[in-house]
């Protein structure tokens, strides 16, 4: 099973959380600030992060956008907060998912389940489905999950490529917000309308030279998103 880095300054939480997931065969590494979940993780062998925003020493925000910078595991941010303005918080730094204090054990342990799931598969070679898929410049290579555009790699996290990769295979057409968050998140598209517009964001800041004039991921109105053939 997969190792679980769990980071939050209640210690309480964390061994919580241990005791929660450690029943469905996980390995769980401990944190108790960012700082300490940046160097388990350049030590340990870790394929989720769970992450509290508010700590001591370093914060779960900074942290997480520190380990942005080489790593694209899943991170899901645990916070008492539970406004929609810190949610989009969580996801603009990074976060793949988000989850409220106080949390229900089996929302976490199936959204970790989730999670990991779409980080296997995007890190799996099946040779089925190998496959090369060209929009103009942009270039994914579903075999080596990389992305290119006009020969630059993109680093991208599991969602976002898996957004874009969902948009490029059914170029010309257009996916509602509910039916990406379905087909991507695997559940049902309540509340979903933040959760998208920041992942087609990022997505556009990372492959469009100016993403207020989009030449790849284009927005129909009132309907959803979609990728135009070339």
């Amino acid at each position: 099973m997969a190792n679980i880095l769990v980071c939050d300054d209640d210690r309480e939480i964390v061994d919580a959380i241990e005791i929660y997931l450690s029943q469905d065969g996980y390995k769980i590494f401990k944190a108790y600030d960012g700082a300490q979940a940046i160097e388990l993780l350049k030590k340990e062998d870790i394929q989720l992060l769970i992450m509290d925003i508010m700590m001591p020493k370093l914060d779960g925000i900074r942290a997480t956008l520190k380990i942005r910078e080489n790593s694209s595991i899943p991170i899901i941010i645990l916070s008492a907060k539970s406004e929609d303005t810190d949610k989009i918080l969580g996801l603009n730094i990074g976060a793949d998912d988000y989850i409220t204090k106080p949390f229900n054990p089996l929302e976490l342990a199936a959204r970790v389940k989730s999670n990991l799931r779409r980080y296997t598969s995007l890190g799996s070679l099946n040779a089925e489905n190998k496959a090369v898929f060209r929009v103009g410049g942009l270039i994914i290579n579903d075999d080596t999950k990389q992305v290119t555009v006009d020969g630059e790699t993109v680093k991208m996290t599991p969602i976002e490529y898996n957004i874009l990769l969902l948009l490029v295979k059914n170029q010309g057409r257009v996916f509602s917000i509910d039916q990406i968050y379905e087909s991507i998140w695997n559940e049902d598209a309540i509340g979903a309308d933040n959760t998208v517009a920041v992942h087609i964001r990022h997505i556009r800041e990372k492959i469009e030279i100016n993403p207020k004039d989009p030449r790849y991921l284009k927005v129909v109105w009132g309907v959803g998103y979609k990728i135009d053939k070339q």
